[in-house]
């Protein structure tokens, strides 16, 4: 639920204050009413207000007497405050009311609608600012509660994370040596001749440093098929010449 925001009427007539509470009471937040310049200084010390209308003439203290003190308490000095008078000195009158700490500056009779625009805003921003309040509170809350917990699980997920990459590491190694054999077995299922025949790499494998032997054993298997296409291209070539000697025979007998 929201909590409303309060506004304070300060006035010493009743009749304005309930003209007050009938314009603003369309705005749906809480009205307090005092009906002196000591009476608004009292319900400042205990309650926070978004915006305070204040009437400049009042017997005792006035206006802008109440507005001074309200400017030097350190708790509602930055209340905004709007004047509501129903005298008109000129501009003088106006200043002295802004250096009084005022934000606006009404003369009666006012417009209802201008005054009720004028204070939603003023409600509006001071919910806000209630907002801000509540969140930078519960992050900090939130920071200084969990910062020792939120350092554990960093290490455990730094700690998971490294299981994690060790048991990927042994299961790539695990399937590399899988597939070495697996190719081990299918070279020496070519080369044995039988299923019961053991592989050349399990029987014939040379010893450590007879790669020189391999590569002559491939050379020479090399060489002995190039010697033995020499000899077919020859017998193939003398068979072909002496057909033509023949037909060449023939021809002339």
């Amino acid at each position: 639920m929201v909590q409303k925001a309060k506004i304070l009427l300060v006035d010493d007539r009743p009749e304005n204050l309930l003209a007050l509470e009938a314009i603003l009471s369309a705005l749906d937040q809480t009205l307090v009413r005092a009906s002196s310049g000591e009476e608004a200084l009292k319900a400042l010390l205990t309650d926070d207000f978004a915006v305070i209308l204040l009437d400049v003439q009042m017997p005792g203290m006035d206006g802008f007497e109440t507005a001074a003190h309200i400017k030097r308490r350190e708790r509602t000095r930055d209340i905004p405050i709007i004047f509501l008078t129903a005298i008109n000195h000129g501009p003088h009158h106006t200043f002295r009311g802004y250096a009084a700490g005022a934000v606006d500056y009404i003369s009666k009779p006012f417009d209802p609608w201008v005054l009720r625009a004028k204070v939603s805003v003023f409600v509006e921003l001071y919910m806000k600012n209630c907002q801000l309040r509540e969140q930078a509170a519960l992050l900090r809350l939130q920071l200084e509660g969990g910062g020792g917990q939120g350092g554990g699980r960093r290490g455990q997920g730094a700690g998971g994370t490294a299981r994690r990459t060790l048991r990927a590491s042994r299961g790539r190694r695990g399937a590399g040596r899988g597939a070495v054999e697996a190719a081990r077995r299918r070279v020496g299922g070519r080369g044995g001749g039988g299923h019961g025949s053991p592989s050349r790499t399990q029987t014939d494998r040379p010893a450590p440093g007879s790669g020189r032997a391999r590569t002559g054993y491939r050379e020479r298997g090399t060489l002995g098929a190039v010697a033995e296409l020499t000899r077919l291209s020859n017998a193939v070539a003398r068979e072909r010449a002496s057909v033509s000697r023949s037909r060449r025979g023939d021809t002339n007998g």
